[in-house]
């Protein structure tokens, strides 16, 4: 009898993505293997799963548990209300304890093929004179956060909830030629949490504030993804286009930093080789650092592509097509779509498209989200059910930045008359029409087109609820999807597959019952 010869099948590649948000990391491996790093609410997670995306492994590290940051949320609030920071080692030990968990636990580091990944957008970290040598030296037998703890010129890295830089958005206004003319040439109006209005701040009152007094030391300055590729390149990796054009600093025409915001921002200071030259978001940077094959056993061919911003790598998962919408229901609101062309506005915001750098994407954000919309609905029903029977209604329960208003509530009949109430069974529907009608305005003005096959892609927590969607796009004109696309959740780090593969789509099926969503996850490729 001849014996039986097993024959062993080639291990599968692994693509690995990483995303650290303000708040927390994730992780994610699908199979021919993909991992996704992503960090969620005040955590860093690792999910690993299978070909058909099913979760087969997990990971977390819950970043306020490194309780030696005293973060809350991941975040440091100053008490003047306005500063909000992280601390740039917290996120350093987070990928150290992450990376270590899955080592424990067998991970096959050596499958790894490339790795990319995106950050918070706005949040910015500064590099000390001689850290790039540090980073080019990394010695296996030391933690990264144990080696990096004195690279860093400032030990909080200023994050998207910061708002403490309004003089200097004005200042950068003024000397672009105004709100307008600076939002043409950057893709948005001066705004608080964009970096270039962070280092202007830190610039300015590095003479008398402890914590900028080393500012001047700086190195080279990087955005939150870049810092992460940083890590893995072992080098200064480049910011990329569509993350950079979250700074009030890129030129979106001509995919170079602008020098008049550039001067304006830091006067004398070289702040362009700071920066370095901004790159395409699918560039090769290059091979992993050997600090990471060495001590985890990542393949020596494993290649880094360039990481980018939270919000561009949204755009880049949902797999947006012209004329489509992706609408994010949540505590606050988003409108994200693809255009061709840039038309930036005093409201909303213009980036170099992440996917196809020749053109753009454009995004709106609003405040005023499901908590206002849970507001009217508690008001006006009973059992909290958002079945109710055109008119329009607003209410801004927080200041709203799109447009910029105060709170207060709104209402108008058919005639556009203001009025002072409607009947409930007409007040919730009034409701997520204005605000439905309010996006679809905006985007217009933004350079949104209807197309023939135009559809909303809906996301968030609301996008699990029937009537909202049943009434909402009723009012723009533009459909949800119908079938089993209706609604499609996608994660972000879908993008961050190295190779910048065709994703999968997540999709959801809409529940039978509004506000629940259930066990209906289900994958479809295309």
């Amino acid at each position: 009898m001849e014996a039986k010869v097993e024959v062993k099948k080639p291990a599968l590649p692994l693509y690995v993505g990483l995303d650290l948000s303000t708040q927390q990391v994730s992780s994610y491996t699908s199979y021919p293997v993909h991992l996704w790093t992503r960090v969620a609410i005040n955590q860093l997670k690792v999910v690993s799963v299978d070909e058909r995306l099913r979760v087969t492994h997990e990971f977390h590290v819950v970043l306020d548990e490194l309780q030696e940051f005293g973060t809350v949320g991941g975040v440091l609030e100053s008490e003047d209300g306005v500063t909000v920071t992280s601390p740039t080692l917290l996120w350093v030990k987070a990928v150290d304890v992450l990376l270590s968990k899955m080592q424990e636990e067998g991970f096959p580091f050596c499958r790894v093929v490339s790795l990319s990944g995106s950050g918070q957008q706005h949040g910015s970290v500064y590099w000390r004179e001689g850290a790039g040598e540090i980073l080019t030296h990394l010695q296996p037998s030391l933690s990264l956060h144990e080696q990096l703890q004195d690279s860093f010129s400032l030990d909080q890295s200023p994050v998207w909830k910061d708002s403490s830089t309004s003089q200097q958005c004005r200042e950068l206004e003024e000397a672009l030629g105004g709100p307008l003319s600076l939002a043409h040439v950057t893709g948005s109006r001066a705004y608080e949490r964009f970096t270039g209005n962070q280092i202007a701040k830190i610039f300015q009152r590095k003479e008398g504030v402890e914590a900028y007094k080393e500012f001047d030391s700086t190195e080279r300055i990087s955005l939150v993804s870049s810092f992460l590729a940083s890590l893995f390149l072992g080098r200064y990796a480049s910011i990329d286009y569509s993350d950079g054009s979250g700074m009030n600093l890129l030129d979106i025409a001509h995919k170079k930093w602008s020098s008049k915001a550039l001067e304006a921002c830091a006067p004398g200071f070289d702040l362009e080789a700071r920066l370095g030259d901004p790159v395409t978001s699918s560039s090769v940077l290059g091979p992993i650092s050997p600090y990471y094959v060495d001590k985890f056993g990542f393949s020596s061919s494993c290649q880094v592509v360039a990481f980018t911003g939270d919000n561009p790598s949204s755009l880049a998962g949902t797999r947006l097509s012209a004329g489509d919408v992706t609408i994010s229901l949540g505590t606050s609101d988003t409108v994200t779509f693809w255009t061709s062309s840039a038309q930036p506005q005093l409201m909303g915001h213009v980036f170099v498209n992440p996917v196809d750098d020749s053109a753009f994407m454009a995004m709106l954000c609003y405040k005023n989200g499901s908590k206002t919309r849970e507001l009217f609905r508690d008001r006006h029903t009973n059992n909290n059910s958002w079945k109710a029977s055109c008119t329009v209604s607003a209410l801004k329960k927080k200041p709203e930045i799109t447009p910029t208003a105060g709170t207060g509530e709104y209402r108008w009949d058919r005639s556009g008359a203001p009025i002072t109430e409607f009947p409930p069974e007409v007040e919730l529907r009034a409701l997520v029409e204005g605000q439905f009608m309010a996006k679809w305005v905006h985007a217009q003005r933004l350079g949104h087109t209807i197309t023939a096959s135009s559809r909303i892609l809906a996301t968030g927590g609301a996008s699990g609820n029937t009537a909202i969607l049943q009434a909402g796009p009723l009012s723009t004109q533009l459909p949800v999807d119908d079938g089993p696309h209706r609604l499609l959740l996608i994660s972000s780090m879908l993008m961050c597959m190295c190779k910048r593969r065709q994703p999968t789509r997540l999709a959801l099926e809409l529940p039978t019952e509004p506000n629940t969503v259930g066990d209906c996850l289900h994958v479809s490729g295309e």
